[in-house]
Order: C-alpha cells, then structure tokens, then sequence
C-alpha cells in the first residue's frame, strides 16, 4: 500500500503545447473519448467553446455543452452529474479559467471518466494539478479536494491563451510566484531531497518571472510571453506536482481564501487575492518572525506588482468599505484550525491577520 505522504500526482498524462496544439489534439481527445461533455462558463468565451465543439464534432465525436452557473460548487456539480448521465458522457473536456478546469477536473473524479483541460488563460496552474478549490454558490472558499490524478490530457494552446485580458496573466505570474514565497516557509528546511529539489525549482520560477513579467505583459507576441504564460500555467503546476503535500500553500493561499468570504472581493481574480495574500504573509514573517529579510522582499515585490497592476492594498481589492467585524470575520477563516496558514513556524492570530492586512502597505492609505 503506497503511504499517502509520499504520493505525489505529478503531471498529466499527456502535455499539448504551443500555437496550435488544440489542432494537434483531435486526435489524443478522439483516443479518450467518443461522447465528452464540454463544460465552459464566461460568455466572453462562448463562441470559442461552440467553434471548438464543431472541431470535435467534425473528427466524428459526440459532444454535449453545459455550463456553470457559478464558481465550482456543489450545486452545479449535482446538475452536471445528471446531464453525464443524460448524454452517457465518457469524458469531460473543461474549456475556461481556473474554476472550470476545477469543476471539470473535480466531475471527472467523482465519475471515473477521462479529464481534458483547456486553459483559456494563464491566471493559475489548475488545468495542471490534482487538486480542486470548492467555493459556496456566492464565490466563498469552503475548502480543497485531492483528486486521485492529473488530467489525462492538457492541451496548452497559446493561439487560446493570448486571446485572454492581460490582466489574467497578471493575476497568473502573482500566483506563480507564491510557489516560492510559501514553499521556502512550509519546506525550506525539509530533509526530503524531492521536496528540496522542489523549493529550488520554485525559486528559480520566481526569479525568472521578476525578470520577464514586465516584458511578457508588453508583448504578448514575443519569447518572454511565451515562457511566462508556461511558467504560470505549466511550471507552477509541476512544482505542485512534485512537491506534493509536502510542499505546502502558507498564508498567501490562507489570504485569498479568507478574502473571499467577503463579497465585494469577488470582483478580483484568484492570483490578484493571492498576491496580496504574499504581502500579508512576508509581513507577518517580518513583525512576527523577526525577519527583516522578508520585510527587504516585500519593499522588491512591491513596485513590481504596482506595474503589473496588481493590487497592493485592501483599498485597490475593493475593501476600503468593510467595516471592522468584516475584515475580523475574513481573518477567522483565514486562521480556522485546518488552515495552510498554520505552517508558517510561529503563531499567528485572527488580531495579527487583521494588522498585517491593514499595514502591508504602509506608505498606501488605509481603510478605517
């Protein structure tokens, strides 16, 4: 029997990409399935996922749409189950953001089918990982599900992913790079030669986004936007990967996952909460830990992130309006007794929280 501590899913099966891989995976979709249920959400996206229906439907596929009706949550999750059961669905192709390569991902695993995921952005690694976020019908966080693999086909289309805002891409190199941020706190100091290799790799992927960010979001034709949308859509999930269990998510992920408790933070994607979740978190590792090297590192970060455009404060994420039993409520759940940001190696309070949100950025105006 394999212990579950060392069980790591990697990678998915088989890895499409570059400009036209969605041409190059006909064929690898048609060898998983004969009836797959295409699942997409954003309207924006809704003519992309009827032309990529026609494709399927012409290599001689059976294909049914749906679509969610809200984040990844359970009452979309029940619906769908019954139209795969409708159709008599052998896979699920999730064409869309990180939500739906989750829900996808997530509907697959309860069904025993086939998963195919279709990044349509670079905003997080999920069509990547074994992992899936569940949030309320509202767009609250309620908690992570591991999956029992990778999807079997990833098809990492540049021609699909260049279509997406910039700001996508932004919000993807700022959830990248709290690979690093959080994996050297949860495991810089494991013994497990896997997981050290791991914590290098992430640091090598930070260092390399803080070199190329800039020039990837200026040119989305160019060689630097080719690596950092790979970086953020492939190498961040591979890390995950690697590292498995072992390489934790820290207070960053326990930030955004606190923040959306708070619907007027539901207008900010994953990564924009998760990077400001890096702040908070180099923060309290600075007035908690006595870390002054981290304090350095947040004063790096912030310029950076103020020219990707990511917020950098609560004002800038749509929370200079909550009162103070809202931000306290945030913070609860962001410190609940299972939370990830428990692996940080001194302890931290909701009141502790609730001052590193309001200071992170000092020099910014804060909220009362």
């Amino acid at each position: 029997m394999i212990n579950p501590v060392n069980h790591h899913s990697i990678a998915p099966a088989q890895v499409l990409r570059g400009p036209g891989a969605w041409d190059q995976a006909l064929g690898p979709i048609a060898a998983l399935a004969q009836r797959p249920l295409l699942l997409g959400r954003s309207a924006a996206t809704a003519g992309l996922r009827q032309s990529r229906r026609a494709d399927l439907e012409a290599a001689g596929l059976d294909v049914s749409t749906a679509e969610l009706r809200y984040d990844c949550c359970e009452a979309d999750l029940t619906r769908l189950a019954a139209e795969l059961e409708l159709h008599r669905s052998d896979a699920v192709i999730a064409m869309g953001g990180g939500k739906v390569l989750d829900a996808g991902k997530l509907l697959a695993h309860r069904h025993g089918l086939s998963c195919i995921t279709v990044p349509t952005s670079a905003a997080t690694c999920a069509g990547w990982t074994a992992l899936a976020n569940v949030y309320t019908p509202e767009g609250a966080f309620l908690g992570d599900v591991a999956l029992a693999r990778c999807p079997d086909l990833l098809i990492f289309d540049h021609s699909l992913v260049r279509l997406a805002p910039p700001r996508t891409l932004a919000s993807g190199i700022a959830d990248a790079m709290a690979k690093w941020y959080e994996a050297s706190v949860s495991s810089g100091s494991s013994g497990d030669g896997l997981v050290q290799q791991t914590v290098q790799m992430a640091r090598v992927l930070r260092d390399q986004l803080m070199l190329e960010a800039e020039a990837a979001l200026h040119d989305p034709h160019g060689a630097a936007w080719e690596r950092v949308v790979e970086a953020c859509g492939l190498t961040a999930g591979l890390i995950g990967g690697i590292g498995g269990a072992r390489c934790r998510t820290v207070a960053a992920h326990a930030v955004h996952n606190g923040l959306t408790q708070l619907p007027a933070s539901h207008g900010h994607l994953h990564g924009e909460k998760v990077g400001f979740g890096v702040l908070v978190q180099l923060r309290l590792e600075e007035v908690l830990g006595g870390n002054q090297l981290a304090a350095q590192a947040r004063r790096q970060l912030l310029p950076l992130f103020r020219r990707l455009g990511l917020p950098v404060n609560l004002e800038q994420l749509g929370l200079a309006g909550e009162s103070l039993q809202e931000l306290e409520q945030a913070c609860a759940f962001a410190c609940r007794a299972d939370s990830d940001l428990h692996h940080l190696p001194f302890a931290v309070g909701s009141s502790d929280l609730l001052a590193a949100l309001v200071s992170t950025c000092s020099s910014e105006r804060q909220p009362a």
